[in-house]
């Protein structure tokens, strides 16, 4: 049975702002951008009748499309659609080091040396084994036409299973405040109809 997942990227957060890691283990709110960015979505997709909203267990996620959610769409939450932890970055400001370390890491994902991680973080190996188990989840559901919010990191990592890449490939995604990739499953595999789309964002004219 064919299917259509609309997956998309969380609105802005202060700590994005900020340039603030925030990870898994910073659970914030959008700010006021991040509000008027998921209604720019709500007001661009809300005539799709989406059947099931999912969301990661980080309220972020859930305040985007919580448009959706008002219309009365049913909603369940996945802790496996979080976002990775980094550690004992989160919470922090970039510094010069803590560059050095992701790009460290970053290094050895490219490698293929998955189970590097931040101190106290998560890795590679483990963020792909829980997304890979909530993708395996989503070709069971039985909706046609699915809206999913995650995150930056976890995006990245959906999208490598959405083409079949290897976790290094990861570095080949980039995803914008609710950017937007649209999916078919055709029930033996995924295509990619459109990436991180962000033209709801764009001004309109009168």
């Amino acid at each position: 049975m064919e299917k259509i997942i609309y997956f998309v990227r969380h609105g802005q957060t202060l700590f994005n702002k900020m340039h603030i890691v925030q990870g898994s283990g910073v659970d914030s709110d959008l700010n006021e951008e991040g509000i008027k960015q998921g209604a720019s979505l709500h007001r661009q997709y809300r005539h799709l009748d989406f059947e099931l909203i999912m969301t990661s267990g980080l309220k972020r996620t859930w305040q985007t499309v919580q448009p959706f959610i008002d219309d009365g769409i049913p909603w369940e939450k996945f802790p496996e659609l979080n976002e990775i932890s980094w550690g004992i970055h989160e919470g922090a400001k970039g510094t010069p080091e803590m560059r050095q370390n992701y790009l460290d890491l970053v290094g050895n994902w490219n490698r293929e040396n998955y189970d590097a991680k931040i101190e106290g973080g998560e890795s590679a190996t483990q963020l792909g084994e829980r997304v890979g188990k909530f993708m395996e989840y989503l070709k069971s559901r039985k909706e046609r036409r699915i809206l999913v919010c995650s995150h930056g990191r976890t995006m990245t990592c959906i999208s490598c299973f959405l083409e079949e890449r290897p976790l290094k490939d990861m570095v080949l995604f980039k995803y914008n405040n609710t950017g937007v990739t649209k999916t078919i499953y055709n029930g033996n595999r995924f295509v990619i109809e459109c990436l991180n789309d962000v033209s709801h964002l764009q001004p309109k004219d009168d």
